[in-house]
């Protein structure tokens, strides 16, 4: 089947539309605000989670947003890796982050970011506590 020009400009409303009604279905996302105290609380002895949101943006990339509050001398889970690619923003405090074997103390206001499969931790190693955010982004495969 061959195709005129005129035949491809008749059909561009319709293949943009559709495509529209895609990226509509593939987003459960939508925009809103999650206030702090709204959040329900996740308790592991000293440590508190909070999970803010988990869905699709736009683009159909799985995003995950948590926060959490660590006791002094703990840590959220052992070491791990994950398909995924993480970032966490310290609000307060600060952690000593391991990644691929190598630490680095992270203070009030850094930013970490981890490549997929890469191992990676963290421990408060106090006095206070340390508060951060997490988000993942991207599937499991």
């Amino acid at each position: 089947m061959k195709l005129t020009r005129r035949d491809l400009v008749a059909l561009a409303p319709a293949l943009a539309a559709a495509q529209s009604q895609t990226a509509k279905k593939r987003s459960d996302l939508p925009s809103r605000c999650f206030v702090y105290e709204d959040l329900p609380v996740k308790k592991n002895g000293e440590n508190e989670s909070r999970a803010v949101f988990d869905g699709l943006n736009h683009s159909g990339i799985q995003l995950d947003l948590h926060m959490t509050s660590l006791g002094p001398g703990q840590v959220p889970h052992a070491a791990h890796h994950h398909v995924h690619e993480e970032i966490m923003m310290l609000r307060t405090g600060q952690l000593d982050v391991t990644i691929q074997g190598k630490t680095t103390r992270v203070t009030a206001g850094s930013v970490v970011y981890v490549h997929s499969m890469e191992e990676h931790g963290w421990k408060n190693p106090g006095p206070g506590r340390a508060e951060y955010f997490v988000m993942a982004v991207g599937r499991e495969a």
